[in-house]
Protein backbone atom coordinates (compact mmCIF):
# COMPACT_ATOMS: atom_id res chain seq x y z
CA UNK A 1 0.00 0.00 0.00
CA UNK A 2 1.51 3.53 -0.88
CA UNK A 3 0.37 6.78 -0.41
CA UNK A 4 -1.85 6.78 -3.54
CA UNK A 5 -3.48 4.08 -2.00
CA UNK A 6 -5.83 6.26 0.71
CA UNK A 7 -8.35 7.68 -0.85
CA UNK A 8 -9.77 4.82 -1.10
CA UNK A 9 -9.52 3.77 2.06
CA UNK A 10 -10.79 7.59 3.01
CA UNK A 11 -14.04 7.11 1.57
CA UNK A 12 -14.31 3.53 2.59
CA UNK A 13 -13.60 5.07 6.57
CA UNK A 14 -16.41 8.16 5.38
CA UNK A 15 -19.09 5.50 4.18
CA UNK A 16 -18.73 3.12 7.04
CA UNK A 17 -19.02 6.13 9.42
CA UNK A 18 -21.98 7.05 7.22
CA UNK A 19 -23.59 3.74 7.85
CA UNK A 20 -22.86 3.71 11.60
CA UNK A 21 -24.38 6.78 12.09
CA UNK A 22 -27.57 5.74 10.50
CA UNK A 23 -27.28 2.69 12.30
CA UNK A 24 -26.50 4.42 15.49
CA UNK A 25 -29.65 6.80 14.79
CA UNK A 26 -32.13 3.82 14.68
CA UNK A 27 -30.45 2.22 17.81
CA UNK A 28 -31.14 5.33 19.90
CA UNK A 29 -35.12 5.89 18.04
CA UNK A 30 -35.47 2.09 19.55
CA UNK A 31 -34.23 3.15 22.96
CA UNK A 32 -31.32 0.97 22.86
CA UNK A 33 -28.88 2.91 24.50
CA UNK A 34 -25.97 0.47 25.15
CA UNK A 35 -26.22 -0.62 21.75
CA UNK A 36 -26.03 3.04 20.77
CA UNK A 37 -23.40 4.29 22.45
CA UNK A 38 -20.99 1.22 21.01
CA UNK A 39 -21.83 2.06 17.80
CA UNK A 40 -21.45 5.88 18.59
CA UNK A 41 -18.32 5.48 19.68
CA UNK A 42 -17.17 3.60 16.80
CA UNK A 43 -18.60 6.13 14.18
CA UNK A 44 -16.44 8.33 16.38
CA UNK A 45 -13.03 5.94 15.81
CA UNK A 46 -13.71 5.44 12.60
CA UNK A 47 -13.58 9.02 11.63
CA UNK A 48 -10.41 9.33 13.64
CA UNK A 49 -8.92 6.46 11.95
CA UNK A 50 -10.04 8.52 8.39
CA UNK A 51 -8.89 11.97 10.07
CA UNK A 52 -5.20 10.45 10.23
CA UNK A 53 -5.27 8.76 6.96
CA UNK A 54 -6.76 12.07 5.41
CA UNK A 55 -3.82 14.42 6.77
CA UNK A 56 -0.88 11.76 5.73
CA UNK A 57 -2.63 11.66 2.75
CA UNK A 58 -2.72 15.37 2.04
CA UNK A 59 1.15 15.83 3.79
CA UNK A 60 2.15 13.87 0.78
CA UNK A 61 0.28 14.60 -1.95
CA UNK A 62 -0.99 18.12 -1.20
CA UNK A 63 -3.94 18.35 -3.60
CA UNK A 64 -5.43 17.16 -6.26
CA UNK A 65 -7.20 19.88 -8.36
CA UNK A 66 -10.45 19.01 -9.95
CA UNK A 67 -9.70 20.31 -14.29
CA UNK A 68 -12.02 18.40 -15.90
CA UNK A 69 -14.95 18.02 -17.12
CA UNK A 70 -14.86 22.21 -17.28
CA UNK A 71 -18.83 22.12 -17.23
CA UNK A 72 -19.21 20.57 -13.31
CA UNK A 73 -15.89 22.17 -11.90
CA UNK A 74 -18.62 24.73 -10.18
CA UNK A 75 -20.63 21.99 -8.97
CA UNK A 76 -17.48 20.03 -7.58
CA UNK A 77 -16.86 23.57 -5.72
CA UNK A 78 -19.78 23.86 -4.29
CA UNK A 79 -20.01 20.68 -2.76
CA UNK A 80 -16.25 20.59 -1.41
CA UNK A 81 -16.71 23.87 0.08
CA UNK A 82 -19.39 23.04 1.85
CA UNK A 83 -17.92 19.55 2.66
CA UNK A 84 -15.02 21.54 3.79
CA UNK A 85 -16.57 24.06 5.46
CA UNK A 86 -18.52 21.66 7.77
CA UNK A 87 -15.83 18.75 8.14
CA UNK A 88 -14.15 21.41 10.36
CA UNK A 89 -16.75 21.39 13.02
CA UNK A 90 -17.28 17.61 13.56
CA UNK A 91 -14.25 16.81 15.38
CA UNK A 92 -15.20 19.39 18.37
CA UNK A 93 -19.24 18.94 17.83
CA UNK A 94 -18.75 15.08 17.79
CA UNK A 95 -16.30 15.01 20.24
CA UNK A 96 -18.85 17.21 22.70
CA UNK A 97 -21.90 15.14 21.72
CA UNK A 98 -20.17 11.77 22.71
CA UNK A 99 -19.07 13.32 25.47
CA UNK A 100 -22.36 14.43 27.02
CA UNK A 101 -24.05 11.34 25.28
CA UNK A 102 -21.07 9.04 28.01
CA UNK A 103 -21.69 11.07 31.03
CA UNK A 104 -25.64 10.68 30.17
CA UNK A 105 -25.92 14.25 30.19
CA UNK A 106 -28.95 13.70 27.78
CA UNK A 107 -30.67 17.23 28.12
CA UNK A 108 -27.60 18.98 26.77
CA UNK A 109 -26.76 16.03 24.67
CA UNK A 110 -30.21 16.14 22.81
CA UNK A 111 -29.63 19.78 22.23
CA UNK A 112 -25.74 19.77 20.52
CA UNK A 113 -26.52 16.25 18.72
CA UNK A 114 -29.60 18.12 16.57
CA UNK A 115 -26.88 19.75 14.81
CA UNK A 116 -24.30 17.08 15.07
CA UNK A 117 -25.96 14.54 13.72
CA UNK A 118 -26.78 16.01 9.99
CA UNK A 119 -23.66 17.34 9.75
CA UNK A 120 -21.25 14.47 10.57
CA UNK A 121 -23.55 12.76 8.46
CA UNK A 122 -23.33 15.07 5.24
CA UNK A 123 -19.60 15.66 5.59
CA UNK A 124 -19.69 11.37 5.48
CA UNK A 125 -21.60 11.01 2.44
CA UNK A 126 -20.26 13.75 0.78
CA UNK A 127 -16.28 13.19 1.72
CA UNK A 128 -17.59 9.80 -0.48
CA UNK A 129 -19.28 11.70 -2.89
CA UNK A 130 -15.76 13.48 -3.61
CA UNK A 131 -14.14 10.75 -3.71
CA UNK A 132 -16.03 9.07 -6.46
CA UNK A 133 -16.07 12.14 -8.50
CA UNK A 134 -12.59 12.98 -8.24
CA UNK A 135 -11.10 9.43 -8.60
CA UNK A 136 -13.79 7.50 -10.27
CA UNK A 137 -16.37 9.58 -12.06
CA UNK A 138 -14.16 12.40 -13.44
CA UNK A 139 -10.49 10.51 -12.43
CA UNK A 140 -8.16 13.86 -12.49
CA UNK A 141 -4.22 12.81 -13.55
CA UNK A 142 -2.76 13.13 -9.66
Amino acid sequence: MTVYDLPIVNASLNATAAVLLLVARRQIKQRKIQNHKKIMISAFVVSILFLICYVIYHLNVLSVPFREPLWFRPIYLVILASHVLLAVTVPVFATISLRRGLRRDDARHKKIVKYTYPIWLYVSVTGVLIYLLLYQIFPQSV
